[in-house]
């Protein structure tokens, strides 16, 4: 008999666009969930929730989408699937945010070139290295930040002669990732309640200048007492 509110498998597939092996496979790795929802009314017949349908969705795609391994997303979605996708609609509209104000800010290389006048292998170097990552329409506003930074160091003397090379960008950026991994986890956590998803996203973007402002000036602190402290030592 039909239990009022559910779906059966192949409804299941149908609804949300997941062949039913995929589904039962998902079933198996615990990525619904614990399975307490689900109605079994004999060995062989079973009724799932309609609130399935959005959470097959979400993993699919955060599989396909996001690469996610599917022990990944058993603890992200398991235990709490509305969480889950509250948190997928934030870090999706702060991307997009982020996108769309990288695209109105691009420059032209040609533009770039003249203003930094940084040699052209040097910049190929760094978007070799993925430090820089231009497209046909130049550079983002982060790119320029970089190239006018690396210009500065360059015009202060931190000259290949003495052994700075662009190589040395690699040690903030292995050194940030982790920081930065964590920083994500935490304002997702502390924002996935937000009922607002604009709001969350607006918060986290006015928060992007003050903590450039932040870390560099920890930045300094922390280079000065360790100056302090090796010349302390010698």
């Amino acid at each position: 008999m039909p239990v009022d509110g559910m779906l059966k498998m192949s409804e299941l597939a149908q609804r949300s666009g997941v062949s039913a092996g995929t589904i039962k496979h998902y079933l198996r790795e615990g990525v619904l969930g614990p399975g307490d929802e689900i109605v079994r009314t004999s060995r062989n017949m079973a009724w799932y929730p309609e609130s399935f349908v959005d959470r097959i969705q979400l993993v699919k795609r955060l599989q396909e989408q996001r690469f996610m391994p599917l022990r990944v997303i058993r603890e992200l979605v398991g235990s709490d699937p509305e969480r889950a996708s509250r948190l997928v609609a934030l870090e999706d509209r702060i991307a997009e945010h982020a996108d769309a104000l990288r695209e109105r800010g691009r420059v032209p290389r040609g533009v770039v070139c003249d203003t930094y006048e940084l040699p052209v292998n040097v910049l190929a170097r760094l978007e070799q290295l993925g430090v820089l990552t231009p497209t046909r329409r130049g550079y983002d506003a982060d790119d320029v930040s970089i190239i006018e930074a690396i210009s500065r160091f360059r015009a202060g003397g931190y000259e290949e002669a003495l052994g700075f090379t662009v190589y040395d960008v690699l040690r903030y950026r292995d050194a940030l990732e982790p920081l930065v991994r964590d920083e994500v986890a935490v304002l997702l956590e502390r924002l996935s309640g937000e009922a607002d998803v604009e709001r969350a996203a607006g918060i986290v973007a006015s928060g992007a200048e003050p903590l450039r402002e932040l870390i560099g000036a920890v930045h300094s602190k922390l280079l000065q007492s360790e100056l302090r402290r090796q010349r302390e030592s010698a």
